[in-house]
């Protein structure tokens, strides 16, 4: 049966994909590409329950507000811990794209998740996409959105290794024929990192940073091999001895002892992930190479480490931060096909 309302909602709606992520969210429109990407962070007035801020000028304020405005990521972990308030964010990122054209049709999103979430946050992720303004909303798992945006064949008879590293989740696949074959998640990633970094100057040097610091010292002088060139930063906090301001010289070694028991973590699960390989594959992947992406992609020496502990060839994603949206946007230009890979009938991913 002809339906012009639905043909027309189709032609003129902004169909978006979604990479939810802990620490940042991207946003990609059909046919123009990643439009946005913004912290995933929320101000909220506590007095009032009103958001104040999303995104950048959320992120801005962490660490700076006063005791009634809580600048704080409704996810953790890859996860949705504060509902209501992911249901605000992709509000607001949805009415940030659609801002030119107020009256189109409410759009079909594609939102990417941690391959090691439950039923119930997959369900949580659906419906806040619903009620965000969504009139349709589909799930992929970040690794085969990854491996999808990577450039990856996963449609062949061959084996594909992807490691997605992110906020707060760090997910290895090995995809082949279109499926999931082998899957490791761990809720250890960018900002395991960060806190490996805080702890450290804490207890060896007595003095307390904020997390943006630790984040900004992590992205200018972090390194995960040694044959790194040495380099040094200065970070400032406050002495834990006397109470008052301070700054610290920290060096590239430093930073690289601080997170070398999480880089550790992250290169056992994909050595975990390779034990558990079929052969078959295994030998492709020793052809072909294991693939990067997220911002942790980005850990200077990270593909080095990697590759030394593992023999095989270590390749970091073209645009590792977008991987994931970019994947979900190449979903949304064959939607078809996707349902039909990807999805059941209720919507929501195939395991």
């Amino acid at each position: 049966m002809f339906r012009p309302l639905n043909l027309i909602m189709g032609i003129f709606s902004k169909d978006l994909g979604i990479d939810l992520g802990t620490a940042n969210t991207l946003v990609y429109v059909r046919d123009r590409g990643v439009v946005l990407s913004e912290p995933s962070v929320v101000a909220t007035d506590t007095r009032t329950s009103r958001v104040l801020a999303v995104g950048k000028a959320a992120k801005n304020m962490v660490g700076r507000t006063p005791t009634n405005i809580v600048a704080a990521r409704p996810l953790l972990g890859g996860v949705i811990a504060d509902f209501e308030t992911v249901e605000i964010m992709l509000r607001y990122f949805i009415g940030r794209v659609h801002e030119e054209s107020p009256f189109l049709p409410r759009p079909r999103i594609i939102v990417g998740i941690p391959s090691g979430v439950t039923e119930v946050e997959k369900r949580a992720v659906h419906e806040a996409s619903i009620q965000a303004g969504a009139r349709e909303a589909y799930l992929i798992e970040e690794p085969m959105a990854a491996a999808i945006g990577a450039g990856q064949p996963i449609q062949n008879a061959s084996g594909n290794m992807i490691v997605d590293i992110g906020g707060g989740t760090t997910e290895v696949a090995v995809i082949s024929l279109g499926g999931v074959v082998v899957s490791n998640s761990i809720r250890i990633a960018g900002d395991a990192l960060d806190q490996c970094l805080v702890d450290y100057i804490r207890t060896e040097h007595q003095m307390l940073i904020g997390e943006r610091t630790a984040e900004a010292c992590k992205l200018a002088i972090g390194s995960a091999f040694d044959d790194i060139e040495d380099s040094t930063t200065l970070v400032r906090g406050r002495d834990l001895n006397t109470g008052l301001p301070r700054a610290l010289e920290l060096s590239t070694g430093q930073v690289r002892e601080a997170m070398s028991g999480t880089i550790i973590e992250l290169v056992d699960i994909v050595k975990l992930a390779l034990e558990s390989t079929p052969p078959e594959l295994l030998a492709d992947i020793m052809e072909d190479g294991i693939y990067l992406a997220g911002g942790g992609a980005l850990l200077k020496g990270l593909d080095k480490r990697i590759e030394t502990d593992t023999d095989i060839p270590v390749k970091v994603a073209k645009h590792p931060l977008e991987a994931v949206v970019r994947g979900t946007g190449h979903c949304l230009q064959n939607l078809k096909v996707y349902r039909e890979v990807f999805l059941t009938e209720d919507g929501y991913p195939n395991n």
